[in-house]
Parts: structure tokens; sequence; C-alpha cells
């Protein structure tokens, strides 16, 4: 019990991939996808049904879809996990250049399937958002030049991981996809205050933030819309926001049973954005809380792990994967409930969405390669030796 709480166990170093793997990585956070996965495919058989059928398509279409995505996330996932930190961050920066260049040309070459933002390139089969992947490229790579800061002679890695976090969050601005930038924007944070940044320095930023939501309330309809139907008091019923509320309250505590649910009926995004609010109709307060745990548990668990842990680079990077993992879905289940203004952001592993689900495998197969169990001393053995 104790090397699967704290992950301590030995490992030897001619032991092969597979068993040191096992041996190694988070089982908890492992289990908790593998279970978020199978309740996206749950929900899914009740969420997309009624799209598919608007659409003309087989009844479980987008179910397939999903399952087939899933799959590759899973592997990507599995494939990932099992990489050193060395490699995860050769991949990350990979990723992240050819995400980066793919949102540059999104402009020019992107679609916004009337959505009012453009943010996805359509292939006719398939479609591809590049923020989603953009995320765990960009985290890795901030992390590096954080981390190269802190080496002597090194060079101002965080002067340079601000200055490319302001050009990806007024590029995802220009969308517009402000969800988005803020995820972007939050995981650069975290990782800068880990990395020991004044907080009079943050709060300037934070400053600069709000000044930057204020300008875009008045430049952008779409933002200022989304934000005075936060604000509303009065809810119109006949609006996503006012059919997911109503489906959370019928839900109750134990739901109003298996395939019962109205709310996919009404919701065109009822697999996707909304999916939490099918869950509750039907399965109740019950499935929510679950839904929380195994989120928390993948959260909290990665955040005490990488607490331990010595590598500036696999702290940091650690660290900001699972903030944005963690913060995505918050704000998913936040705008369900009205917490939160709506932000048109998938909930990992459980929405439907290709791009979403696989960039999510990717991410977790990264923050699970950060987490694994190394063979060295703890981070308090070294500080109690400089106190000395």
């Amino acid at each position: 019990m104790t090397e699967m709480v704290y992950g301590s166990m030995p490992v030897r170093a001619t032991e092969p991939v597979l068993p040191r793997w096992w041996r190694t990585i988070d089982k908890w956070s492992l289990t908790s996808i593998l279970v978020l996965f199978g309740i996206g495919l749950l929900l899914g058989l009740a969420a997309s049904v009624p799209l598919a059928t608007r659409n003309g398509l087989d009844p479980f279409y987008y179910v397939q879809r999903q399952a087939f995505f899933g799959g590759m996330a899973i592997v990507a996932m599995f494939a990932v996990s099992m990489m050193s930190p060395d490699m995860v961050r050769r991949l990350g920066v990979l990723g992240f250049a050819g995400a980066f260049v793919a949102l540059v040309l999104l402009p020019f070459f992107g679609t916004d399937f009337g959505k009012g933002a453009v943010r996805w390139f359509s292939f006719g089969f398939a479609s591809v958002q590049p923020s989603e992947f953009l995320k765990p490229g960009f985290v890795i790579l901030g992390a590096w030049l954080m981390a190269a800061s802190q080496e002597l002679n090194g060079p101002p890695g965080k002067s340079f991981s601000f200055a490319l976090t302001t050009v990806i969050v007024l590029l995802l601005a220009m969308q517009p996809d402000f969800g988005q930038a803020a995820l972007v924007l939050f995981g650069w944070s975290v990782m800068y205050f880990v990395a020991g940044a004044p907080m009079t320095l943050i709060a300037i930023i934070m400053s600069i933030v709000g000044a930057g939501a204020f300008f875009a309330y008045n430049s952008s309809e779409h933002f200022a819309r989304r934000i005075d139907g936060f604000l509303n008091p009065d809810l119109d019923p006949r609006t996503q926001l006012g059919y997911a509320t109503n489906a959370i309250q019928e839900g109750g505590f134990f739901g109003v049973g298996v395939g019962e649910g109205q709310v996919k009926w009404s919701l065109p995004d009822a697999h996707t954005d909304f999916i939490i609010a099918v869950a509750a109709e039907e399965y109740g307060l019950i499935l929510v809380l679950i839904i929380l745990a195994l989120y928390g548990t993948v959260t909290v668990r990665s955040l005490f792990r990488l607490m331990r842990e010595r590598d500036p680079f696999i702290r940091l990077a650690g660290t900001g994967l699972a903030c944005i993992f963690g913060v995505q879905a918050m704000i998913n289940m936040g705008v369900a409930v009205r917490l939160l203004p709506a932000k048109g952001m998938t909930l990992p592993f459980v929405s439907y969405g290709g791009s979403s689900v696989i960039a999510a495998g990717v991410t977790v197969g990264m923050l699970l390669a950060m987490t694994r169990s190394r063979p060295q001393g703890e981070i308090g053995d070294i500080l109690f030796k400089r106190g000395r």
C-alpha cells in the first residue's frame, strides 16, 4: 500500500520497459482517467443519439467516433507516459511548433462551423482544433525556458516565456477564443509562481489581464454577449444555459433514470460543452460527485507527487499540465451550473470531440510521465541539508 500511495518502490536499471513503467506509474491517476473515459462513452450513448437523429445519421454514429478517437487518445496516453522526461520535452517542443504554425494559419484557412469563432481546420471527414494541441506543448516549452533561467548563466527564460505567452493569448483572442486564452495564461501563471515569481509582478500581470478583459468586453460583441448573459439575473429558459440549469435541477440526487432525460433533445451541444447537464439529469448528483472526485484525484495526486520532485523542469511542467487539466474540467462544469460565463470548453475525456480527447490523452500521458517515481532523494532532504 505504501508503494501505491508514495510510489517509492526501487527500480532496477536492467528491468524491462513495461514492468518498470508499471512499477513507477501513478496507478490511482491512471485508473481515474480510464474510468472518466468509460463514463464519457456511457454519457455519449444518451447525449449524442438525438444529434445523430437530427442529422439523419446512425443513432450511435457519434458514439462510435468517440470510441475511435478515445481509443487513439488512450494509446497516445500510454505511449507518452512511458517516455523519459527528456523525450517528453522533445515531443512537447516539436508539438508546440507544429500547433503554433497551425494557429497562425487559422485565420486564413480555418472555419467557424457557424459558431462565430474561427477555431478549426475542416478536412471534410474530420476537423482539427490547433489550440487543443498547443496547450500541452506550450506548458512543456514554458517549463523548459523557466527551468533554464534558474541555471548559472542561464538565458532569461522567464522573460522569453512571458513574451511567448503574450503572443499566444493574442492569437487566441483574435479567433476569438477567450476561454483557451485564459487557460494558457493560467497555466503560465502557475508555473511562473512555482518558479519563484514575486507577488508584486503577479499582481501587475493580473492587472494587465483585467485591463485586457475590459478592452475585450468593449471591442468584441461575442465576448460582451457572453458576459452580459452571465450577469443577467433573468435566465432565458430557451438558451443553452437555461436548458442545462433546468436539467441539473430536475436530476436531483439520483437522476430521472437512464435514457429518461430530456435536455439532450433541446441542447445542440449536449454531447460536448454541456455533457455534465446530461449526467446530472439522468444519473443525478451522485455521478457528478464521482466525476468531480476523479478529476480531483488526478490533479491533487499529481501535485503531491511533484512536490517531492528535484528536477525543476519536471516539477514546473508537471504542475502546469496538472493545473490546466483540472481547471479545464472546472471551467466546463462551472459554466453548466452558471458559476462562470460560457466558454465553449469541453470536459476532458468525457465530452465528444476528436481534437479535445486526443489532446487530453497527450496531456495526461505527459503528466503521468512527469509524475512517475524515480530513484532520487526527497527534495526535502536537500532543503534540510542546506539549512544545516
